[in-house]
């Protein structure tokens, strides 16, 4: 039976396959791709949930879920028959937060840039998960209107000023991997826009240090994007945004004033992290 098509961010690694790679473990695959399924804002998940959204069949997702369950990674609710993710993720997220060093050297960057943007407005540092981005680090100033999104929260890699940051700064190989990955997962009609606004994204990076979304991730929502690259050569590729409500980010601010002062953070945390202090 032919394997369907994974639509969703939880889907497998760009070109990931166990064809031809005998280390390649394809039953730990599924079972990750299970656990990724899970959202912060989600409630429990039933297993024909959990099918639709990684594009397994069925009777896998039952095995997985039973498999899990028993090791305590989800916890089976058994008055609604659904699953919730157990404690032990939560260790392994914390584990994961606390080998970022970098997340310490860029809080202060990141607390500065939110109080300057003001309103509400957040300011945040992810790190890419498949064909998403997840926030390891934020920040926002005080206000009335703000983006409920906070550490954990997932937001697309496609269509945000942070996941084309990260696109940029990505090495070719990966690069080209990520957007075969991407298309596959794009309507065909919708495919050539995407990619034109990506690509400029990268443009932009390129030419100018950040790039700019006006309403390309969700509508009246404006963003800026920068990237990270690991400090010291190593570590995973990071990138910075911030983002908000248009009317509190006009595009002119974000080009004349939040971008400049992005890239300018993003300096002074390299900086910071290889040694230079603060």
């Amino acid at each position: 039976m032919k394997k369907r098509a994974k639509q969703t961010d939880a889907g497998t690694e760009p070109d990931a396959s166990a064809s031809g790679d005998r280390q390649f473990v394809t039953a730990l695959q599924r079972g990750l791709d299970i656990l990724r399924c899970f959202r912060p804002t989600d409630g429990a998940l039933g297993n024909q949930e959990l099918a639709q959204r990684c594009g397994l069949p069925n009777s896998t997702v039952s095995r997985l879920t039973y498999t899990l369950s028993k090791l305590g990674y989800l916890v089976y609710l058994e008055d609604i028959g659904k699953y919730r993710v157990g404690v032990p993720v939560l260790g392994l997220g914390y584990a994961c937060l606390s080998g970022l060093k970098v997340r310490e050297v860029a809080q202060p960057y990141l607390d500065e840039l939110a109080q300057h943007a003001g309103n509400g407005l957040l300011v945040a540092m992810g790190g890419r998960d498949q064909f998403s981005m997840i926030y390891v680090a934020c920040a926002r100033s005080e206000g009335i209107v703000s983006l409920q999104l906070n550490v954990g929260s997932r937001i697309s890699l496609a269509r945000s000023s942070m996941g084309r940051a990260y696109l940029a700064a990505a090495a070719p190989q990966e690069r080209e991997a990520i957007l075969r990955g991407i298309e596959a997962r794009t309507d065909k009609e919708r495919w050539p826009q995407l990619q034109s606004e990506i690509l400029r994204a990268i443009e932009e990076i390129n030419t100018r240090g950040f790039c700019l979304n006006s309403g390309e991730w969700q509508a009246d929502v404006n963003s800026v994007g920068v990237p990270l690259p690991p400090l010291h050569g190593s570590g995973p590729i990071l990138a910075l945004n911030c983002g908000g409500p248009a009317y509190l980010l006009p595009r002119e601010r974000l080009e004349n004033d939040i971008g400049p002062r992005m890239v300018e953070a993003v300096r002074k945390i390299r900086y910071a992290g290889e040694g230079g202090g603060r």
